[in-house]
C-alpha cells in the first residue's frame, strides 16, 4: 500500500481566534499542491490537526514519485516552422531549444490540422516529481497561503537570519510512512521528533515512528489531543457533564465562537466548576455573562429558565489530582470583574437617561452628519412621522399613546452610549438602555424599544417586541440608510463599513413581518425630510438598493429567480404584500394555462412597447370590434377582469391570478385570428387598447411575462 504522509510545524502559542482557520488552510493547501503535482490522489483523505502549539496535516496515499506524464505541446503552424524544402526554420529551432530539445527532434514532430491550418506538435514525457521536491514546494505554498492575522519577525539560532511567520517555529516533522522526507521550512530541517503538552506530557522530545501513529503517540506520550474537532467535542462532553454535576437542569451558555477560542487555548482540556457570590446576580445577567466570556473565557451556567446562576465552568489546560488551587485562583480573578460590573451598574443608575441627552451633542456620529444628539432628533422625527402614516386602525387615544411612547423611546434610545457600563462593554448598548429605562420608571413598551431599536442585528435575529419597538427600529435604520446614501457612503464590493446591507435587511424584515403597512417610497420621503430635504435625490438609488437586498433575501428563502423577478419588477411599495404576491405567482405557475398566458403576456408587452398609438388608445370602442376573436376577448375581459380586480383589492392575490387563467382560450384565439397592426389606424388603435387593458389586468400582482422562458 502507498504510505501516508504527516507534516507538523511546532511553534509558540498561536493566536486562538485564528487557529481553526490556520489549521484548515495549512492542511488543504498542502494536499492541493501535492495533488496538482500528481503525488496525491484527488480522493485522498486529508486530516487537519491544530493545537495552540502546532499545525499539522495527515494525507493518505502519497506517492514517493509521481507517475511520468505524457504531454503534447503545440509549437507553431507548419508553414512557420518548416521552410519550402522541409528544413526547420530558426523560429522552430529556438522553440525546441527552449523545451530542451535539439534539431534531431524535428523528425519526430507530429502534424495535426485544427480546422484552419496544419500545426506542429511536440510530444514528450515529463518525469514524475520526487516527493521531497513536491513536498518542499507544497510546504512553501501552504505557509505563504496561511491567513495569518499578523506576521512577526524573529531571528534563527545563528543570530543573523531573520524569519517572518505568525509565531517562532521550533521544529519541523515530515514523515512518509516511517521515513523522514528531507525538506526544510522556516530555517528548520525535517525530522521525526516533536514535543508534547508543556506541563502534562513527557518532558523529553517525542519520536513519531510512523505517519499513522502521530495522533495516538501525541495523546499517549504527550497528553495532547491533536485534532481540533476531537478536542472541541471533548470540551462539549465535559461541559455537559460538569453542568449536570453543578446542579439539576443547569446548562452552559451556548457560544460557538467562545467554544472555538477555548479549544484553541488548550491541548488537553479539563473542565472545572467555579462559583461567585450570589449577590452579584443583582447585576443584569448580560453584563456578568459578557465579562465572564470576553475577559475570562468561562462558560456561565444557566438554569432551565435561562437565568444566570452563580456557577461557571473553567476549561483548564491542566489536570492536577487536586484542582482546588486552579478553581480558587479563577474565582479570585473573576471576582474583581464582577465587582466592576456591579459598580458600573450602581453608578449608572444615579443619573437618568433623559438627563444624559444634552451630552450626546459631544458624541460625533459622522463628520458630515453631525453628532448623536442631532441624529437622535432625526430618528425621533422619522418615528413620529411613521406613526402618522400608519393605517387608521387605531383609536384616537391609542394613536396618541403610541405617538408619545414612540417619541420618548426614540429620544432616549442612544442615551446609554454615555453610561459607564456601555463604555466598558459596547456590545451591551441598547441592552443596558432597557434596564436603565425600567429603573427610570418608563413603560415596558418604551424600555423594550430602547433595546430593540437595534434589532434585527443579524440574519435570524428576533424582531422588536411590540409596535413601539418596530417603529423606532425602522426609523433608526431609515435614518442611517438615508444619511449614508446621501453623503455617498454606499457599499462597494464586499466592503460595507456602516453595515448598510444589514440595515436594509432590517427594514425589509420589519416591513414584511412586522405589520407596518406603510409604502416604502413614503418612508424614504419622510426620512429624507428630516435631513431638511438635503438627500432627497438619493431616494431612487436607496430604493433600488433595498430591492436588491430583498431579491437576494427572497432567493435565499427558496423562491426562484423568475418568481422574484416577476414580483419585484413592479416595485411593490407595500413590502408586507410581497410574500402573498410570491405565493400567488407560485400557485399561478402551477396552472396548466400559466405557460401560454405568460408567453402571451410577453408578446403583448413587446407589441405595446413598439406601438406609438397605445398612448392615445385609452378606451375600447365596441363598434370597432370586427373579428369574432377580438369580440370574444373583449367579452372575456368584461367578465373576468372585474372578478380579478375585486380579488386583488381584497388582497387575495392567488384568487386574482387564478381568475385570469380563464383568459387563455380567448387570448390564444385572438393571436391566431386577429391582425393587430392593420393599416386602418382606428382599428389598430382599438386593438392596441384591447391589448393594453389585457396587459394591465394581467400584471397587477406580478409581471407574468417574467415567468416565460
Amino acid at each position: 500500500m502507498t504510505p501516508n504522509l504527516l507534516v507538523e510545524i511546532l511553534v509558540e502559542e498561536l493566536p486562538p481566534k485564528a487557529l481553526k482557520t490556520l489549521g484548515e488552510s495549512f492542511a488543504s493547501s498542502l494536499a492541493a499542491s501535492l495533488q496538482r503535482d500528481g503525488l496525491a490522489q484527488d480522493t485522498a483523505t486529508v486530516t487537519a490537526y491544530a493545537t495552540p502549539r502546532r499545525l499539522a496535516a495527515h494525507i493518505s496515499g502519497v506517492l514517493p514519485v509521481a507517475v511520468d506524464r505524457a504531454i503534447s505541446q503545440k509549437l507553431m503552424p507548419v508553414s512557420v516552422g518548416l521552410d519550402q524544402s522541409g528544413a526547420p526554420t530558426p523560429a522552430l529551432l529556438k522553440k525546441l531549444a527552449a523545451l530542451g530539445a535539439d534539431a534531431s527532434a524535428v523528425e519526430g514532430l507530429r502534424r495535426e490540422n485544427d480546422g484552419k491550418t496544419d500545426n506542429l506538435f511536440y510530444d514528450s514525457t515529463v518525469k514524475g516529481m520526487m516527493l521531497a521536491e513536491g513536498l518542499q514546494k507544497a510546504i512553501e505554498t501552504a505557509l505563504a497561503a496561511l491567513p495569518i492575522p499578523k506576521v512577526m519577525s524573529y531571528q534563527l539560532a545563528d543570530g543573523w537570519t531573520s524569519v517572518n511567520f505568525v509565531r517562532p517555529a521550533h521544529s519541523l516533522l515530515a514523515l512518509h510512512g516511517a521515513s523522514v522526507v528531507p525538506v526544510t521550512a522556516l530555517g528548520l530541517s525535517a525530522g521525526k521528533v516533536t514535543l508534547g503538552h508543556r506541563f502534562e506530557g513527557s518532558c523529553d522530545p517525542i519520536t513519531i515512528e510512523h505517519a499513522d501513529y502521530y495522533a495516538r503517540t501525541l495523546l499517549d506520550r504527550g497528553a495532547v489531543i491533536a485534532s481540533f474537532a476531537e478536542r472541541r467535542a471533548e470540551i462539549v462532553r465535559q461541559l455537559t457533564a460538569a453542568a449536570a454535576k453543578a446542579g439539576p437542569n443547569l446548562s452552559p451558555v451556548e457560544d460557538d465562537a467562545l467554544l472555538d477560542e477555548v479549544t484553541a487555548l488548550v491541548e488537553r482540556p479539563n473542565v472545572l466548576i467555579g462559583q461567585f457570590e450570589p449577590e452579584f446576580l443583582e447585576v443584569p445577567q448580560e453584563c456578568l455573562i459578557l465579562t465572564m466570556k470576553a475577559n475570562q473565557k468561562y462558560f456561565p451556567l444557566l438554569d432551565a429558565a435561562g437565568r444566570l446562576t452563580h456557577h461557571f465552568l473553567i476549561v483548564s489546560n491542566l489536570s492536577p489530582s487536586d484542582p482546588s488551587a486552579i478553581i480558587s485562583g479563577n474565582e479570585r480573578v473573576v471576582r474583581p470583574r464582577l465587582a466592576d460590573a456591579k459598580f458600573f451598574f450602581d453608578q449608572d443608575r444615579k443619573k437618568t437617561l433623559e438627563s444624559r441627552l444634552p451630552a450626546l451633542e459631544k458624541v460625533v456620529y459622522h463628520n458630515k452628519l453631525g453628532n448623536q444628539l442631532e441624529r437622535s432628533k432625526r430618528v425621533t422625527g422619522i418615528a413620529r412621522e411613521i406613526v402618522n402614516k400608519l393605517p387608521e386602525d387605531l383609536k384616537p387615544k391609542e394613536s396618541v399613546m403610541l405617538d408619545n411612547r414612540v417619541k420618548l423611546a426614540a429620544s432616549i434610545a442612544k442615551a446609554d452610549l454615555l453610561t459607564d457600563m456601555v463604555g466598558e462593554f459596547p456590545e451591551l448598548q441598547g441592552i443596558m438602555g432597557r434596564y436603565y429605562a425600567f429603573a427610570d420608571g418608563f413603560h415596558e413598551d418604551v424600555a423594550n424599544a430602547v433595546e430593540d431599536h437595534y434589532k434585527p442585528r443579524f440574519a435570524g435575529d428576533a424582531l422588536p417586541r411590540g409596535k413601539v419597538g418596530m417603529v423606532v427600529a425602522l426609523a433608526d435604520k431609515l435614518e442611517t440608510l438615508t444619511g449614508m446614501f446621501g453623503i455617498g457612503q454606499t457599499p462597494t464590493g464586499d466592503k460595507d463599513p456602516f453595515a448598510l446591507r444589514r440595515h436594509a435587511l432590517g427594514v425589509i424584515r420589519i416591513l414584511t413581518e412586522g405589520g407596518l403597512n406603510v409604502p416604502l417610497s413614503t418612508l424614504l420621503d419622510l426620512a429624507a425630510a428630516q435631513f431638511k430635504g438635503l438627500f432627497a435625490g438619493s431616494k431612487g438609488g436607496l430604493q433600488e438598493f433595498i430591492f436588491d437586498r430583498l431579491a437576494v433575501s427572497l432567493r435565499e428563502q427558496g423562491y426562484t429567480a423568475q418568481e422574484v423577478d416577476a414580483v419585484l419588477s413592479l416595485a411593490p411599495q407595500l413590502l408586507s404584500d410581497i410574500p402573498k404576491r410570491l405565493a400567488a405567482v407560485r400557485a399561478f405557475a402551477a396552472l396548466p394555462e400559466a405557460d401560454a398566458l405568460a408567453a402571451a403576456n410577453k408578446r403583448v408587452g413587446n407589441i405595446l412597447k413598439k406601438a406609438e398609438e397605445v398612448k392615445k388608445a385609452r378606451k375600447i370602442s365596441a363598434s370597432l370590434l370586427k373579428e369574432p376573436a377580438e369580440i370574444a376577448l373583449a367579452e372575456a375581459l368584461d367578465r373576468i377582469v372585474p372578478e380579478a380586480n375585486a380579488a386583488f383589492e381584497a388582497g387575495d392575490y392567488s384568487a386574482s391570478l387564478q381568475a385570469l387563467a380563464a383568459l387563455r382560450e380567448p387570448v390564444d384565439a385572438f393571436f391566431d385570428k386577429v391582425m393587430v397592426n392593420v393599416e386602418n389606424t382606428r382599428l389598430r388603435a382599438n386593438r392596441l387598447a384591447l391589448l393594453a387593458q389585457l396587459h394591465g389586468a394581467m400584471n397587477r400582482v406580478a409581471d407574468l411575462s417574467r415567468l416565460s422562458a
